[in-house]
């Protein structure tokens, strides 16, 4: 995936806010083209001149402070001082079954905005197959997402992302050491608020497609180790039950 392509989209959403501008480490050294949309955002966005700085991190590296050394004809000439490097995302982990290309960009970002470690989206029974061979995936779009949430986060850390496994597969993947939890409107043995967890095991919650979870499914998860819990009486969209469950996960674990 080219940054260029994520930058374009996140100038091309009205709610996006890029808080700190990203690099790959391979970048910092380079003069930065006048064409690539990170340099279209220092001088047109922060229209910064000469001298001045900007938010600066390393993908999954350190942040620090980017300065504009020199404006040319065809690039942009950086200089870099790194300070920390962030702490890694929360041991919090998603499993979610695959839903519509819109609903699953806005898990993506937010999800990761919220400090993630990881999220598997999972082909499911009564899901839509088709949603597996949206371009949001075939063109590495889903990528853009997840930066988008990093820069809004202020951080440079990104959590690992799958999709287009069935549940089974996704389920064997886990560490074994993980606490399993699932989301379920209708077997649910209490709220998830109610839980207990240990600190500092790393914690699962799994949520089904947009049409809810199948018997087999439901059969799966409790064999695999999952508990099933609920959000409370209202019926969320999966967007919302996610940041739901990740918010009150983190407040579990004493995450801020």
């Amino acid at each position: 995936m080219g940054i260029s392509a994520f930058i374009a989209g996140l100038e091309g959403a009205a709610d996006c806010q890029m808080n700190i501008i990203l690099f790959h480490h391979s970048e910092v050294e380079s003069r930065l083209s006048r064409r690539d949309a990170r340099a279209s955002h220092i001088l047109k966005v922060l229209r910064l001149t000469v001298g001045q700085s900007f938010d600066a991190g390393i993908f999954d590296g350190p942040i620090g402070k980017g300065t504009l050394v020199a404006v040319e004809t065809d690039s942009l000439i950086l200089s870099f001082v790194w300070a920390n490097v962030p702490p890694p995302p929360y041991p919090v982990h998603l499993l979610i079954g695959l839903p519509r290309p819109q609903t699953a960009r806005d898990i993506l970002r937010d999800a990761t905005t919220l400090g993630v470690a990881s999220l598997s989206f999972f082909r499911s029974d009564r899901g839509e197959s088709g949603y597996a061979n949206s371009t949001l995936w075939k063109s590495g779009e889903y990528k853009n997402c997840v930066i988008n949430g990093a820069a809004q986060a202020f951080c440079t850390q990104l959590p690992r992302i799958s999709y287009g496994c069935t549940l089974s597969e996704t389920i064997r993947a886990l560490p074994q050491e993980m606490i399993r939890l699932a989301l379920d409107n209708y077997e649910a043995i209490g709220a998830l608020s109610t839980v207990h967890l240990e600190v500092p095991r790393p914690v699962t919650v799994a949520l089904g497609s947009e049409r809810g979870w199948s018997a087999d499914e439901r059969m799966l998860l409790r064999s695999s180790g999952f508990d099933f819990f609920h959000l409370g009486t209202r019926v969320l969209r999966t967007e919302t039950a996610c940041i739901a469950a990740l918010s009150l996960i983190k407040s579990k674990l004493g995450l801020s």
